[in-house]
């Protein structure tokens, strides 16, 4: 609880037993009055000083004037008439009690966002004369060696140059294992390393850094309305001047009716009494607080699962998903090659590997790469006079024999037989001294966790999924056939991604939405015309990161789902809040306009809906 917190609480409770210890004393008049006057003001004081500047400013149309105008109302009432003051300082109490549990709440769901914020490095370590020196992280240039001790975290982007660890990704991905890291990883700053010392090499500036960018997309977040948000504000602006002289109306004209044409009494103090009723009842403060605090905890719920949401508009949007397009490679694959699969002819396949890693093993190509790590820590023999063919392979000598590792056109070149394959991915084929030995088959290999995540939109209402990618044909529709995707558009250009997309958004009914999830530079175009964008964070590109509306922290696509769903929730409460809060406050009006709500009542109908309403709305903090 914050200072301002219990404050507000201390004024409540010291208020209300005040007013419960002045009703026993046994005084009227004037002496009566200053006594409530006391509590009124205690509870009442900011409110009546806001109104005030309100009016000064030419904008008094708001909720403290509102309860300003009925409870000084109320009071004169009470002065003429020697009446009871406690309504107004009741209507004054339960408001406060109200924005209490409202600033609570906020509290709550901003907790969530300032466990984000943590994230932020205050230094960075470097060395200078063989001592650790801390240096501001915007200081530091790409291609600077940082220090990073246990406990600490990781301040910029960057590659492990020595040393192990594992690092804590909890507050950046929601995830609660921790990643191992070693030399030649690719780390991300925010992480918190919780073992070994580790150097980094940096690879980015720090405004450049996942850290910065996190923090710049959460802090931006809360400027984007959504359109519940967007009319709730315009509704407040028609709504509070309306019911402002919609009670002046029911003061002044039932009197002055009475008066000239039925040329009775007037009853002037019953009719400004529905009219201060009439106030109390109108204020719009549940649905002004309930529905930007639903978005609010909404967003800090998702980012608490490792999903950053640039916005409630997006939020809102996101509900509505019944199309989603993927790209392929890093999206849904892991965008790394990995030998898949070994067919020998006539030797083992560990030593088939072997020869492959030892003839590969000077390249620098993905390929060859992909081979030399999958024979592990395997003991390669010694090769020399080792030439690389562009677009074939390589020719090596290996303990006297001719090695060739490449592709059919290296094969065909040599005048070798190699059986035909027809599956997908990349192959390498073995030869030793003309003869066949078999082939390597290299491919990008799904990630664990991709047919769960198609499972879990149509499990969500996704009704169409639909992959585009840039990849051979092949390759995409053993990808598509493996993870039950319905359609699969291969071999496109970034353009024809961005024209394909166009023709499915055309294609979804008034009121769905299509969202597209994608990783790399080419994807931006896509990510930014679709309508809803989602990027993976940890390995996706800037340029897609910058163009999605949603970004995933671990690039795992099971979030798609998990983020949908938290929309979807949030949409639902918002609505409740809605129709509840409307439909209350207007039988509230119609029986306060002819005489059955009393303040009371109208006490309810103005502060009881609204706490109603924002516990209501904390229900988008938990998944």
């Amino acid at each position: 609880m914050t200072k301002k917190q219990k404050k507000n609480l201390i004024r409540i409770i010291v208020s209300s037993v005040m007013m419960i210890v002045f009703l026993f004393i046994p005084v009227e008049g004037i002496i009566r009055f200053l006594l409530f006057l006391v509590p009124y003001l205690l509870i009442g004081y900011d409110i009546l000083i806001k109104a005030v500047k309100g009016v000064i400013n030419l904008q008094p149309f708001d909720e403290c004037f509102l309860m300003a105008l009925a409870t000084v109302g109320a009071m004169v009432i009470a002065v003429t008439t020697d009446g009871d003051y406690i309504e107004a300082i009741a209507v004054m109490l339960f408001y406060q009690i109200g924005e209490w549990f409202q600033s609570y709440a906020v509290g709550k769901s901003r907790k969530s966002i300032t466990e984000l914020m943590d994230i932020r490095p205050d230094y960075a370590n470097i060395e200078e004369d063989g001592k650790i020196v801390k240096v501001d992280p915007d200081e530091v240039e790409i291609g600077t060696v940082i220090v990073v001790q246990p406990g600490e975290k990781i301040p910029i982007d960057g590659a492990v140059m020595s040393g192990s660890s594992l690092l804590d990704t909890a507050a950046l991905t929601g995830e609660s294992i921790p990643r191992e890291v070693g030399e030649g990883d690719e780390v991300i700053s925010g992480c918190i390393n919780t073992s070994g010392l580790i150097r980094i090499k940096t690879t980015k500036e720090f405004e450049e850094s996942t850290v910065s960018k996190i923090l710049d997309l959460v802090e931006n977040a809360s400027s984007k309305k959504s359109h519940s948000e967007a009319f709730i504000t315009k509704f407040a602006r028609v709504y509070t001047p309306a019911v402002v002289f919609g009670a002046i109306a029911l003061a002044v004209l039932p009197p002055l009716f009475s008066m000239i044409v039925l040329s009775s009494p007037a009853n002037w103090t019953d009719w400004i009494y529905r009219a201060l009723t009439f106030l109390v009842i109108s204020c719009p403060c549940a649905l002004v607080i309930s529905i930007p605090l639903s978005f609010f905890a909404g967003i800090g719920c998702a980012s608490r699962e490792g999903i950053l949401i640039k916005g409630s508009n997006y939020l809102e949007i996101l509900s509505d998903t019944k199309t989603v397009v993927f790209d392929k490679t890093g999206t849904l694959t892991k965008g790394v090659f990995e030998v898949s699969k070994i067919e020998t002819n006539g030797i083992s396949e560990k030593e088939l590997l072997t020869i492959a890693a030892a003839a590969e093993q000077y390249s620098s190509h993905p390929i060859a790469l992909s081979i030399v790590k999958a024979a592990g820590n395997a003991e390669l023999p010694k090769t020399k006079d080792v030439k690389e063919t562009a677009g074939h392979g390589v020719q090596a000598e290996i303990n006297g024999d001719t090695i060739l590792a490449g592709n059919a056109k290296l094969m065909r070149s040599a005048g070798i037989e190699i059986p035909q394959y027809t599956g997908s991915g990349v192959v390498v084929y073995i030869a030793r001294n003309s003869t066949y030995l078999g082939r390597i088959i290299i491919s990008d290999v799904v990630k664990p966790s991709s047919a769960k995540a198609i499972e879990n939109l149509r499990s969500s209402g996704v009704n169409r999924v639909v992959m585009l990618t840039g990849d051979h044909d092949t390759s995409a529709r053993s990808v598509a056939e493996e993870l039950g995707i319905d359609e699969v558009y291969s071999e496109l250009l970034p353009s024809d991604k961005v024209e394909k997309t166009e023709e499915l958004l055309s294609q979804c009914k008034n009121g769905e939405t299509l969202a597209f999830v994608g990783d790399g530079i080419n994807d931006a175009p896509v990510l930014s015309r679709a309508d809803i964008g989602i990027a993976m964070g940890a390995m996706g590109s800037d340029a897609a990161i910058e163009a999605a509306d949603v970004v995933l922290m671990d690039d795992d696509p099971v979030k798609i789902s998990k983020a949908i769903r938290i929309s979807r929730k949030c949409l639902r409460i918002v609505k409740e809040n809605i129709w509840f809060s409307i439909g209350v406050k207007l039988v509230c009006l119609l029986l306060g306009a002819i005489g059955i709500a009393n303040m009371w009542m109208a006490i309810f109908a103005d502060v009881g809906v609204m706490v109603l309403a924002v516990l209501n709305a904390i229900r988008c903090m938990k998944y």
